[in-house]
């Protein structure tokens, strides 16, 4: 909602202040359509050329998702610290091997499904299960655990930001394939030196309509969708960050309400809850 919003406000402020300047709309309505095919085309040929299978597929499968607001929000960070803390509470009170069930089949799971904003989530589920595994074999100490876990989370950030790198490539050549669209308008003007100063400088005006649309479509359009990936993805890895402090703090020897205390702090603060507001919410759904 909010991109779309945007993109108004830089339409309206854009168009809105050259029409109060006495700009005339006729020569961007004549010029415009041309020049954003060479300047669109250009780009996507260039996009296309400059990534692979696995890149496009990632950017078209990501660009939907931001029209979405954020799906990290105070009341998923609660459902995701109750869910660990229900889990680390059945360790400590049956051991560890009382939860080999609920990791090995989670979407039948009673712990899983009491918490569903979480527990339907494929990838936080795995990430979740993946590790509780490593911890009912017994088999490596915090230290190993803490290093794969940075070194899966690394992989995910990665992973996550190929679009918005991908995005930001395109935003960035923008600008110069409105130069090219551009220069090609003068190339036309210059071969058309015989005709009236007026028509002249109308096909001059043409031309750079290519410059000013290459420059607004970078900055104001496309840049801007590469950052919010970018924000995106810096979410999706707080979370699971949120999820290694936790674990990691229940491997230390911590109780499960101090362990969670680990992954509170974790968080960002315009999303963490308090610690009374998460100790009533895990008090409700006991």
């Amino acid at each position: 909602m909010f991109v779309i919003i945007g993109y108004v406000v830089v339409l309206t402020a854009v168009f809105g202040g050259y029409a109060l300047a006495g700009g005339k709309f006729g020569i961007l309505a004549t010029a415009a359509p041309i020049e954003m095919v060479i300047i669109a085309g250009a780009a996507l040929g260039a996009f296309f050329v400059g990534n692979s299978n696995k890149t496009v597929n990632a950017t078209i499968k990501a660009l939907p998702k931001l029209l979405q607001g954020s799906k990290y929000t105070k009341a998923r960070y609660m459902a995701l610290m109750a869910l660990l803390y229900d889990i680390l509470s059945k360790v400590r009170k049956e051991g560890m091997m009382a939860i080999e069930s609920d990791i090995d089949d989670p979407h039948k799971s009673p712990l899983f499904q009491k918490h569903p904003v979480v527990g339907n989530d494929h990838h936080l589920v795995e990430f979740i299960c993946d590790y509780l595994r490593m911890m009912v074999s017994g088999n490596m100490n915090p230290l190993e655990i803490e290093n794969l876990m940075d070194q899966e989370i690394d992989t995910h950030h990665h992973e996550a930001m190929v679009p918005a790198h991908a995005i930001q490539k395109v935003g960035d050549g923008l600008p110069a394939f409105g130069i090219v669209a551009a220069v090609l308008g003068v190339v036309k003007t210059m071969a058309s030196v015989g005709k009236p100063p007026s028509e002249l400088g109308a096909m001059i005006a043409g031309a750079l309509v290519g410059t000013f649309l290459g420059i607004l479509l970078s900055y104001g359009f496309v840049s801007p969708l590469a950052a919010l990936l970018e924000q995106k993805a810096d979410e999706a890895t707080k979370e699971l960050q949120c999820v290694k402090a936790t674990l990691l703090a229940s491997l230390q020897g911590y109780a499960p309400a101090v362990a969670v205390e680990f992954g509170r702090k974790v968080l960002y603060s315009t999303e963490r809850p308090s610690f009374t507001e998460l100790e009533k919410h895990v008090k409700q759904k006991r």
